[in-house]
């Protein structure tokens, strides 16, 4: 994966190429997609959702740039994989989910897995997670409509955020990186993408 997916495609940053080769991908599948753990794409999962492609997962944890000591929110768990991964890289990872038996069951494999810094909550992922603000990195595995203002508030001074954001129904999501500059937030565009919507509630 990491010698024909990864770098060929734009994964330079050695740490973030070493955490994805660490993170056995199989171990948060069905055991019938299994075989498929290490294919380019994103591959089904519980409650209609996906398991994001490993070179988008690459690409979008690369572009947040995080350091050891950083607190990272993801919105959006899952299976919990991008969580394992993050957590190879942060000190702590928050990751919030809304559906509850995906949570639960990201939780008990991570904890499985020896994954011990990452918390999985249950909520609305638009709402961010107050609790463990403010946090150096944010990355959202859904895409949103107009990027939530709970998550900018809870970005912190120089943080980075990654965020698909949805431009219009026709077109392909477009994949953002926001920074906090003291009070200014900026963006640039990074590729287009396909996420599963970000659902309040």
């Amino acid at each position: 994966m990491v010698a024909e997916q990864l770098r060929p495609h734009g994964v330079t940053d050695e740490r973030v190429l070493q955490a994805m080769a660490s993170v056995p991908r199989e171990e948060f599948l069905a055991l019938r997609m299994r075989p498929h753990a290490y294919e380019d794409r994103a591959l089904a999962i519980e409650c209609g959702q996906t398991i994001s492609q490993p070179l988008v997962v690459a690409l979008m944890v690369q572009a947040a740039a995080p350091q050891p000591e950083d607190v990272a929110l993801e919105v959006g768990t899952g299976s919990g994989y991008a969580a394992a991964v993050l957590s190879r890289l942060c000190r702590r990872v928050v990751t919030v989910e809304r559906e509850p038996a995906l949570a639960e069951h990201a939780a008990a494999t991570l904890r499985r897995l020896g994954y011990d810094n990452v918390e999985v909550a249950v909520g609305d992922g638009s709402l961010g997670w107050s609790a463990g603000a403010p946090y150096a990195v944010i990355l959202v595995a859904a895409a949103a409509r107009g990027v939530p203002q709970p998550l900018l508030d809870q970005l912190a001074e120089g943080g980075r955020m990654v965020i698909p954001v949805a431009v219009s129904p026709e077109e392909p999501q477009d994949l953002r990186l926001y920074t906090r500059q003291g009070a200014e937030v900026t963006y640039r565009s990074l590729f287009p993408v396909l996420f599963v919507p970000l659902r309040p509630g």
